[in-house]
C-alpha cells in the first residue's frame, strides 16, 4: 500500500493546505471554546491531505503559544513535535512490511494515554490509517473510545469509512475532507512546477488527487505516467495484443497496475460527452471501475492477483464493454 498516510514518518506540516481553511477554522474554534472532541475521525479519499491535517492539528495541541490559531513554531514543544521527538504524541501506523496496525500497537497506545502529559496538560495520539487495523486492534482501541482519558486527543484518518467498525465511527466526531477543486489543486500545484499546464497534466494523471500529483511530479513520473496511460488507452479500445500491452506493466505489483487501470478509465469516461454517459458501453465502464475498486480493496486486505493475468484480464473485459466502434472512435 501507498500513500499520503502509509509514510513510516509524520508528514511534515505546521499549518493546513489551501483547500482546508473551513475544517481548520472550524477545529480552532472548538479548541478556543474548549469544545473539541476527544476523538475525531477524517474521512476522505487518499492523498488530499488528512493526515498532513491531523498532524497540524496535534501540533497546534501541543504547542505552548499558539499564534493566529496556528503552532508558534518556536516553542520548545513545536521544536519536539517537529523533530518527532515530542514525548506526548503518538502517530500509529502499520509497522514496516506490514499492511496493518495491530493490537500491540493499540494497546502501547492506550498505555500512552493513561500516562500523565509530560511537557504540557495535553497528549496527543494519530492512526494513519484507522482503516488498516485488524479486528484485534479495533476491539482494544474501543475500549480506549468508550472511557476516554481526559487529556488525551484521538485523532483517525480514514481513506474508507466502511473499514471501520460502526462503534468506532459513532464515538468519533467525523470530518468528511474531500477532494478538493481542480483549479484550487492546480495553483497549489503551481508553486512546484512552475507550469498550470504541467500541473493540469499530474492532477489528471493523479485523478484529480493534488498529493498523488505532487508525489508523481517529485518522483519524475509524470512523463512516464503519461506513457504508460496513452498505452492503456490504446489497449482499452482493441490496439495491440492484450499481452503485448500487459507486458508495458512487467514488474508492477498487483495494486499499482489497478491504479494505472482505473486512472485510465476515468480518463476515458472524462473524454465522453453527455450524450455517450448515458451509454451501455459507459455503463459498462462503471461497472468494470467498480471491479477495480473491490480488487483493490481485496490487494488492500492482503490478496495478491498475478499482475500480468490481473492486467490481461481487465484489458479484454475492457474491449467488450467498449466493443461498439462508434463509442470507441468519440474516446480515440
Amino acid at each position: 500500500m501507498t500513500g499520503e498516510e502509509r509514510q513510516r514518518d509524520p508528514p511534515a506540516a505546521h499549518q493546513p493546505l489551501p483547500w482546508q481553511g473551513d475544517a481548520w477554522l472550524h477545529l480552532d474554534r472548538q479548541i478556543a471554546s474548549a469544545r473539541l472532541p476527544h476523538a475525531l475521525l477524517f474521512a476522505g479519499p487518499e492523498y488530499t491531505g488528512k493526515a498532513h491535517l491531523a498532524l497540524c492539528l496535534a501540533r497546534r495541541l501541543l504547542c505552548r503559544e499558539p499564534s493566529g490559531g496556528l503552532p508558534c513554531e518556536g516553542c520548545h514543544a513545536c521544536d519536539l513535535s517537529a523533530s518527532g521527538g515530542h514525548g506526548d504524541m503518538r502517530w500509529v501506523q502499520p509497522e514496516e512490511k506490514s499492511r496493518v496496525i495491530k493490537v500491540d500497537q493499540i494497546r502501547d497506545m492506550v498505555d500512552f494515554s493513561q500516562k500523565t502529559a509530560g511537557l504540557g496538560k495535553r497528549k496527543v495520539a494519530v492512526l494513519a490509517p484507522a482503516d488498516s487495523m485488524n479486528a484485534n486492534a479495533a476491539n482494544a482501541l474501543l475500549k480506549l473510545l468508550e472511557e476516554p482519558a481526559a487529556d488525551t486527543y484521538l485523532i483517525l484518518v480514514c481513506h474508507r469509512l466502511h473499514g471501520l467498525p460502526a462503534t468506532i465511527r459513532s464515538r468519533c466526531q467525523m470530518l468528511r475532507l474531500p477532494v478538493p477543486a481542480p483549479e484550487e489543486s492546480r495553483r497549489w500545484l503551481d508553486r512546484l512546477t512552475g507550469s498550470p499546464e504541467e500541473s493540469a497534466q499530474l492532477l489528471s494523471l493523479a485523478r484529480g488527487l493534488p498529493l498523488l500529483a505532487e508525489q508523481f511530479y517529485r518522483a519524475g513520473e509524470g512523463a512516464e505516467r503519461t506513457t504508460l496511460h496513452q498505452a492503456l488507452h490504446t489497449g482499452f479500445l482493441g490496439e495491440g495484443a492484450i499481452p503485448e500491452v500487459a507486458g508495458r506493466f512487467s514488474g508492477m505489483a498487483a495494486g499499482e497496475v489497478l491504479a494505472h487501470m482505473a486512472a485510465a478509465l476515468e480518463d476515458l469516461v472524462r473524454a465522453l460527452d453527455r450524450g455517450q454517459l448515458a451509454t451501455p458501453q459507459c455503463r459498462g465502464i462503471f461497472r468494470l471501475l467498480d471491479e477495480i475498486a473491490r480488487l483493490q480493496q481485496a490487494v488492500f486486505a492482503g490478496a495478491n492477483p498475478n499482475p500480468q493475468l490481473l492486467t490481461e484480464g481487465l484489458l479484454a473485459k475492457s474491449r467488450r464493454v467498449l466493443g461498439d466502434a462508434r463509442l470507441g472512435d468519440n474516446m480515440r
